[in-house]
């Protein structure tokens, strides 16, 4: 007698090429796709269609290569009760913007990465700006390592000890004991910075936003070129940055 199974082939087929994009940023086409998964070229071919025209997937008009879309976000957007996380943090984001002239962002912890899911433009001609969706590490940023920080001790050791501890620039803390001190001032000053870790010439300041539990829901920073904030400067907008994340978390519990 065989045994029963729950297993849909065609369900299977669609999130192994959702598993294969999230792998590669900038894209696969449907060949690349088709030989990473052994699968015919006619199948993946459906498949993707099917997710595009569900807005799961986007396709570059010139290379022809598929990508995961910011649909994925919204999906799994943190919310408290019926109050959503980016509808709250929004008008606090633009008004942090206002104070420092300088790019707002919001992000988020999937697996050990940080992702992006919201942001303000800077109102300088020269500012930071990224795509929605960008994902990050948790080691080399202000606002990965608040996401890194605020976790009970015992994760954020294995998180250490799991997660690829990269050089991007001299400055990027590489050293598992120093991360694990520097994630304990974090959490004892309330705010994050990122000294041209991850890129020369960028500097961010970051803050959790925590539920009336004090568990972290997301992270919320300022980005801006390093001449514009100085690392003297990083104490004073921290400050703004640690009031705008307590006033969106005020938002969220009330």
């Amino acid at each position: 007698m065989k045994t029963a199974t729950t297993s849909v082939p065609a369900l299977e087929r669609g999130l192994d090429v959702l598993e294969a994009l999230s792998q590669v940023p900038e894209g696969l086409g449907i060949s690349e796709l088709a030989a990473r998964l052994s699968l015919n070229k006619n199948s993946v071919f459906r498949i993707t269609h099917t997710l595009t025209d569900r807005q799961y997937l986007e396709r570059d008009p010139l290379t022809k290569r598929f990508r995961l879309s910011t649909k994925f976000l919204t999906l799994g957007l943190p919310q408290v009760g019926d109050v959503s996380l980016v509808e709250e943090a929004l008008p606090l984001m633009r008004e942090l913007r206002d104070e420092t002239r300088e790019t707002i962002q919001l992000g988020i912890r999937v697996g050990d990465e940080g992702v992006i899911i919201e942001q303000v433009s800077g109102l300088h001609p020269l500012r930071i700006a990224v795509d929605v969706g960008l994902r990050f590490p948790m080691h080399n940023n202000a606002p990965g390592k608040v996401l890194l920080a605020f976790q009970d001790s015992q994760d954020v050791e294995a998180t250490i000890e799991r997660i690829p501890l990269i050089a991007d620039t001299p400055r990027t803390i590489i050293d598992p004991a120093a991360l694990k001190t520097e994630c304990e001032r974090i959490q004892s000053r309330g705010y994050s910075t990122d000294f041209a870790e991850a890129d020369e010439g960028i500097h961010c300041v970051a803050s959790p936003i925590l539920d009336q539990e004090e568990k972290l829901l997301a992270v919320v920073w300022v980005s801006a070129p390093s001449k514009r904030m100085p690392k003297s400067m990083f104490a004073s907008v921290g400050k703004q940055v640690l009031l705008c994340a307590e006033e969106i978390a005020g938002r969220l519990n009330r």
